[in-house]
């Protein structure tokens, strides 16, 4: 393997950012499905071509960290931001399959708490390919990861208030089952936001 003693610092901001902007489409695509008449289908299939890009971007990243010599930051956490967008991106996928496996979507409507769970991710996502590019100069970050935070609250909030819902005798037992693993997922997404924000922080502080 050829290895790199003076590092291309942009290959991996451009590789962060890329990720950043693949959980943008994965959070859109989840917004489709507030859409009527929508093909639940093609919204988990186009879902999974984005995770496999993404999967692909994590594997250019760790290939990258292991052909540079110096890297612009601690490889630990080089690793740690790049598994973590990873894992967002695997959350919102699993939304999208879930729905449509279970057959969710054949029903008259989505719980209401569940489009407000997607809107939270979808602003969480925007934050975050937003703040991206910024790694390269560790500047203006703090907004970010504070109103991450922020989010990550109203996530819960709209979780608990989703799990009232399920459990309020509306649904039937099995169909219940089935919401509540896409509420997991949905609130376990919002979660590993948070965690890419925190890394952020971490990133940003040692570099400070």
């Amino acid at each position: 393997m050829r290895f790199s003693f003076r590092p291309n610092e942009g290959a991996f901001y451009e590789l962060f950012t890329r990720a950043a902007q693949n959980l943008v489409r994965g959070t859109e695509l989840l917004n489709e499905l507030a859409l009527p008449d929508v093909e639940v289908q093609s919204v988990s299939e186009r879902l999974t071509e984005v995770e496999h890009d993404s999967d692909q971007i994590t594997h250019d990243l760790f290939k990258k960290i292991n052909s540079t010599f110096i890297t612009p930051f601690d490889r630990e956490d080089i690793y740690r931001l790049g598994s973590l967008l990873d894992d967002v991106m695997d959350h919102l996928e699993a939304v999208g399959n879930l729905l449509y496996l279970y057959g969710l979507t054949k029903l008259p409507s989505l719980p209401r708490e569940m489009h407000e769970l997607v809107h939270v991710l979808d602003q969480q996502a925007k934050l975050t390919a937003d703040a991206m590019p910024r790694l390269k100069s560790m500047k203006d970050l703090e907004d970010y990861w504070i109103e991450i935070n922020r989010l990550e609250n109203d996530g819960d909030q709209a979780y608990r208030m989703l799990l009232v819902r399920l459990f309020s005798g509306e649904y039937d037992a099995l169909t219940v089952l089935k919401m509540k693993e896409v509420a997991d997922e949905l609130e376990a997404a919002c979660d590993a936001f948070e965690h890419v924000a925190n890394t952020v922080e971490t990133i940003a502080v040692k570099e400070s």
